[in-house]
């Protein structure tokens, strides 16, 4: 709904299995091309692209006669799997822009345009979007736009590549196109002809029910295209669970140096849709149509997700080296079991993220020197303990400290900047000592009043302030408890001590700066 009127787009790519042919040998494009169907001298002609129409071919007749119409004709044997990857690639195309579509026919999309203007502007850039996006994955289509699917389907038949109804002169410009534009069957045509109908007004004046009476469902559609008007209910498309992509082959391939580049360009084109989509490929199914009629099927698993074409063609290459089929190749098929993108933290201050591949090859070497058990990401336990935490298994996501639990308040902020000493007006900053490091401490009741360091220092205990008591896990053998004590030095130096009443040893664990 824009502005109060609804708005549909027609997104319509002519002659859909030659387009689908054209996507997979892009050199096509500058050929009359046919595709052809049957086995000689039966064979017909299917679909043509544009320049084998401007010639003289069409759908129906035999290869013999297209050849005779068009001696420079190039034909290709119809592959239906290439045909169903390039009208998936159009909807995926669509879904780019609008959540919300319909797969009409092949090579045929409706698009819901609601909410669409906010984002992109007028309808006539909505158009051009669309067709950028169907023109990025391979597929030149045009594009319409009105204020049904029936209207939209008329404008993206006739006129410029992107055709916008205006709202406030649609109904008469539907009525000014001419019959012989759109395609109907040959019987339908001729009767309009005899009737005398030359543009979609003069069908659109004529009573419907009077129209369906003589011409039953085939003019009662015809009349709603011509109004305008749906009948239908919108049949919304979502993603299928796997992308496909495929190519067939008009010759015989029996080596895999000769099928590598082949297979390159199948998956180079399914990773633009994925990455369009923000997806990357979990695993992958390849399977090779064999010129004794029978399919070679494999399955790759990848150790990570992957969305670079390089490593996952050298994969297949070492796969179909280990497991080659038993006779040449004349087709192949890609189908992608896929899953969202990894979003890696970013930012001014932040190192980038490597590469997924990079770092499973990392964390592999590290697990396999130090053992699973002390590999991971830190994560903070909600525990009173100091310095209690556990191994999280590192995924490459947000940092440990983005996720971890809040930790209750304890002493530390009180005493970062009340601690007694020479700086008490200002702050002090805790430097913690990662591992703590044992030192002696001879008490007086229980009071710290001298302290000696393995590194040489023999100081007395000038103010000491404390103990912080804490202890937890009584019931468990994991117990523990601990008294806390800042003290200042002779020396003027500020230490924080924890003494440890399990097993009676003194610990220095920070010093004051």
């Amino acid at each position: 709904m824009v502005d109060g009127v609804s708005r549909m787009a027609c997104v319509r790519v002519e002659a859909l299995a030659a387009a689908a042919l054209e996507r997979c040998e892009p050199s096509l494009r500058e050929q009359p091309l046919a595709v052809v169907t049957g086995t000689p001298p039966a064979k017909r002609v299917v679909e043509a692209n544009a320049r084998a129409r401007a010639e003289g071919v069409h759908p129906g007749l035999t290869e013999a006669e297209a050849v005779v119409r068009c001696p420079a004709l190039v034909r290709r044997a119809a592959f239906a799997e290439a045909e169903a990857a390039a009208r998936h690639a159009l909807l995926e195309a669509c879904l780019s822009v609008s959540p919300r579509l319909e797969d009409a026919a092949a090579g045929v999309v409706h698009v819901d345009l609601r909410g669409l203007r906010r984002l992109y502007g007028s309808d006539d850039e909505v158009g051009r979007r669309l067709r950028r996006q169907a023109r990025a994955v391979g597929l030149d289509a045009r594009v319409g736009i009105g204020a049904s699917r029936a209207a939209a389907g008329v404008a993206a038949r006739v006129g410029p590549p992107v055709h916008v109804l205006p709202t406030a002169t649609e109904r008469a410009a539907l009525a000014a196109i001419p019959l012989t534009t759109l395609e109907w069957s040959e019987e339908l045509g001729a009767t309009f002809a005899r009737w005398g109908l030359v543009t979609l007004g003069d069908l659109a004046a004529l009573p419907r029910h009077g129209v369906g009476a003589r011409l039953g469902p085939r003019g009662l559609a015809a009349h709603d295209l011509a109004t305008g008007v749906d009948r239908a209910p919108f049949r919304p498309w979502s993603p299928p669970p796997c992308w496909e992509d495929a190519q067939g082959l008009d010759w015989e391939i029996a080596t895999l140096p000769a099928l590598v580049p082949v297979l390159q360009g199948v998956l180079e084109r399914l990773l633009a849709r994925l990455t369009r989509a923000h997806l990357v490929v979990d695993a992958l199914d390849v399977r090779l149509a064999l010129a004794s009629g029978g399919h070679h099927a494999r399955s790759l698993a990848l150790a990570v997700p992957l969305g670079e074409v390089a490593p996952i063609v050298a994969l297949l290459a070492l796969e179909l080296e280990s497991h080659p089929p038993a006779v040449a190749v004349t087709g192949v098929a890609l189908s992608a079991h896929v899953v969202a993108r990894p979003t890696a933290p970013g930012g001014l201050w932040q190192p980038p993220v490597p590469a997924p591949r990079d770092l499973a090859t990392v964390l592999a070497r590290l697990t396999r020197l130090v053992g699973p058990a002390n590999v991971g990401s830190p994560v903070v336990v909600d525990s009173y303990r100091p310095d209690d935490h556990v191994l999280a298994p590192f995924d490459g996501g947000a940092r440990a400290s983005d996720t971890a639990p809040e930790r209750p308040q304890d002493h530390d902020a009180a005493t970062e900047t009340a601690a007694p000493g020479p700086n008490a007006a200002g702050q002090l900053a805790l430097r913690r000592l990662r591992p703590p490091r044992r030192v002696e401490v001879d008490t007086h009741d229980g009071r710290p009043r001298r302290v000696r360091d393995p590194l040489g220092l023999d100081a007395a205990v000038e103010i000491c302030a404390g103990p912080w008591r804490s202890s937890g896990h009584w019931w468990d053998t994991d117990a523990w408890a601990r008294d806390e004590w800042d003290v200042e030095l002779s020396d003027h130096t500020i230490w924080r001590l924890a003494h440890d009443r399990l097993t009676h040893t003194w610990l220095l664990t920070a010093v004051y700066d």
